[in-house]
């Protein structure tokens, strides 16, 4: 029960963003306007996705902490709530984490996820998107998203998100930037 409570606590950090620093040393954070940094990583059943792979759609490209912890999970289950919404205008939902794809399998088992989820536990692509940091010891990925339009340019950035709220403002910019 400590360890559980102790963990608890380590993920409620984690959500409120205390402690938490973002490694800079090497990471630029690609900005709106610039092509998006391509990448391939293995999702939740094993496959290697490829960013080229959505050429033609928008891309939800968003990075998160951790599996299985309170502020993920929400943000989670808003983008697969509102999933018919994105896939109705022309998006998939891509999330990435440094957990391993096993962990992502776990995870969408466990919460009914059914959007990649792709593995970077050697955090080339969290560092590609500037999205690298640390909490305490552990290296985690920040949680950014980056919207990318069907031509693969980066035409919206969210910085520190809340995940409460986060699906309906991507689905609005989606549906913004669509007029």
């Amino acid at each position: 029960m400590k360890k559980f409570a102790l963990f608890a606590g380590v993920a409620a950090l984690v959500l409120a963003g205390s402690l938490v620093t973002v490694h800079a040393a090497d990471q630029t954070m690609p900005a709106a306007g610039q092509p998006a940094p391509t990448f391939t990583l293995p999702s939740q059943d094993g496959s290697n996705i490829s960013l080229d792979s959505f050429k033609g759609k928008w891309v939800v490209l968003y990075f998160y902490p951790k599996d299985f912890t309170g502020g993920c999970t929400i943000e989670a289950h808003n983008f697969q709530r509102d999933l018919t919404k994105f896939e109705a205008d022309g998006a998939v939902i891509v999330g990435v984490s440094v957990d391993t794809a096993d962990s992502h399998k776990q995870f969408c088992t466990k919460e009914g996820l059914t959007f990649r989820l792709l593995a970077d536990p050697e955090h080339k692509v969290v560092d590609q998107y500037g999205s690298l940091g640390h909490f305490g010891d552990m290296t985690i990925a920040v949680r950014n998203t980056f919207l990318i339009d069907p031509h693969g340019k980066i035409v919206k950035v969210w910085t520190k998100v809340d995940p409460q709220h986060h699906s309906e403002e991507v689905l609005a910019a989606i549906s913004e930037m669509k007029k």
